[in-house]
């Protein structure tokens, strides 16, 4: 079996979808591993590092050649349309692909009968959870999205008790309690601001809790806010106005505020907008970590997806897209376990055996034999 791992040219992708320690567990499965020369650059993987533990780097033709004759393919995201072309029939494709943005690249990869595996769309079960992408990236995002808020906010985080006087702690608001926001949870701990954090499902309180925030309960918190797998429900208008009314409060109190909330395959929804932004004190941050280009904003109605802006109040708002990818070694790292415990799901005996009846293979599956196996895909796409 030939497993391949291209270069990652997105300007603002710093990781590498496999990292030199997995090379050699990928051996062991029964593979040769062929990567892009400089593949790791950007992750401090010198080619050499991979060479060291039994990969073969290509380039140029060589590399063209290996990719036309894969067998897998391991991406961050959705290669080019070129490159889709010369992945040969019955290969396998994965990665974070977002099929539900990437339509004509579905097509054309069911044209070419490629098997394609969107690791989004794993199911978030235990035995899952190694290869659960969302949630390792999501982990470091939500610790990245603390520092790049004190980064921008002109207040130290812990309280001081110095000569000069008493210096109070910064006070941070995390909307969304999944993931990212447990782990912005207790970044901001550490670094000894007063947390608080809402979340429409109730059940997160004892996790909010645990990690020492204040769990901010309003009456539209519902016990039926949890959709299957975890995810939060959609909110209906006359809730997320009745939510939006009751923040105001903790949002225009906080010297931080990070933002959180996705709902799977939809548009972010519109947590914080202009008229409660403008109640924040000049100074105040919010990371916006729902950013999302597609639809030209985050939770934050003012957030431009990309950028790190300042509003005429003085309020920063950082809409920095892929804020895993500011710490690279350890978001390739992660990912790369995740792929690999994937990967020994497929792979039985040095053979790559497929069982799309298996849940969690079946989960990820988006394609395979030239059909649409994702009904939310298949809805998408129709």
């Amino acid at each position: 079996m030939k497993i391949i791992i291209p270069n990652q040219t997105q300007d603002n992708e710093n990781r590498v979808a496999i990292d030199p320690s997995a090379v050699k567990k990928l051996i062991a499965l029964g593979c040769d591993v062929v990567i892009a020369a400089d593949a790791g650059a950007k992750t401090y993987y010198p080619d050499q590092a991979y060479i060291d533990q039994g990969a073969t780097v290509a380039t140029g033709e060589a590399f063209a050649k290996a990719w036309a004759e894969a067998d897998i393919l391991i991406t961050l995201h959705m290669p080019e349309p070129e490159q889709l072309k010369q992945i040969r029939s019955g290969a396998i494709l994965m990665g974070m692909l977002a099929p539900l943005s990437h339509h004509d690249q579905m097509r054309q990869l069911l044209d070419g009968h490629v098997t394609v595996f969107s690791m989004e769309f794993v199911p978030r079960i235990s035995r899952a959870q190694a290869m659960d992408v969302l949630s390792s990236q999501a982990n470091i995002g939500g610790y990245m999205a603390v520092i790049r808020g004190t980064q921008s906010c002109p207040k130290m985080m812990p309280m001081m008790i110095t000569a000069a006087g008493t210096i109070a702690p910064s006070k941070v608001f995390i909307l969304g309690a999944g993931v990212a926001g447990l782990q912005a949870i207790a970044t901001a701990k550490r670094l000894g601001a007063v947390v608080e954090a809402y979340d429409v499902r109730p059940e997160v309180e004892e996790q909010v809790k645990s990690l020492g925030g204040r769990f901010v309960k309003l009456p539209t918190t519902r016990d039926d806010a949890s959709a299957a797998g975890g995810y939060a429900k959609e909110q209906t208008d006359e809730d997320r106005q009745k939510q939006i009314e009751l923040m105001t409060k903790h949002v225009a109190g906080a010297d931080i505020v990070i933002t959180t909330a996705a709902l799977f395959g939809k548009a972010p929804p519109l947590l914080i907008p202009n008229d409660m932004l403008a109640q924040m004190a000049p100074g105040s941050v919010v990371v916006d970590m729902a950013a999302d280009p597609t639809v030209g904003r985050g939770n934050c109605e003012a957030t431009q997806p990309g950028s790190v802006i300042v509003t005429d109040h003085g309020i920063t708002i950082d809409g920095t897209l892929n804020l895993p990818g500011l710490a690279p070694v350890h978001s390739s790292q992660m990912y790369a376990n995740n792929m690999l415990a994937f990967l020994r799901e497929i792979i039985k005996e040095k053979t790559i055996t497929l069982n799309l009846e298996d849940d969690v293979q079946r989960g990820a599956c988006i394609a395979h034999d030239g059909e649409l196996t994702n009904e939310l895909v298949k809805n998408a796409l129709a």
